[in-house]
Formats: C-alpha cells, structure tokens, sequence
C-alpha cells in the first residue's frame, strides 16, 4: 500500500493525499509536479526511475488506511540535478 507521503522531497512543499500535483517513483520517493519536471527532468535523483502521477486514495479509504505523516526533505539531491 503507498504511503502517500506528505512533501515534496526537493522543496518541502505540502503534498496532501488527495494532490494532483505529487510524483512518485516505485520506490514512493514524493515530488511536487513543478520539482519533478523542470528541476528533475522526470526522473528520481535517488534511483533513476520515472515520476509518474500518484494515485490519489479515496477519502472513506484514508479512514481506514491514513497517508503517512513522515517528512523526507533531501534537498541536497535534487540541487545537484539543476
């Protein structure tokens, strides 16, 4: 299950679950939609992988099964890719 994790890890900006703006790569890395195409190019700086959209959860679903409140903020990563 994804953790849908809270933030973009470039730029630190609030990612809620139900955000069309998050990108995730299979290994869940989050970036927000304007970090992962002009500053990463599509691709995660931790693995390679492709960003794609993340699927949003539905809200009865969160109920039951929250998004993750862990912050991962790696901007070193991503500033090295600019």
């Amino acid at each position: 299950m994804l953790e849908l994790r809270p933030n973009c890890e470039c730029c630190d900006k609030d990612l809620p679950p139900d955000s069309v703006e998050a990108r995730i790569c299979t290994y869940e890395c989050t970036f927000c939609a304007s970090c992962a195409e002009s500053t990463l190019g599509g691709h995660c700086p931790n693995c390679g992988g492709e960003l794609v959209v993340r699927p949003r959860r539905p809200a009865s679903m969160l109920a039951i099964h929250p998004a993750s409140a862990k912050r991962i903020f790696k901007p070193e990563g991503c500033n090295s890719l600019a």
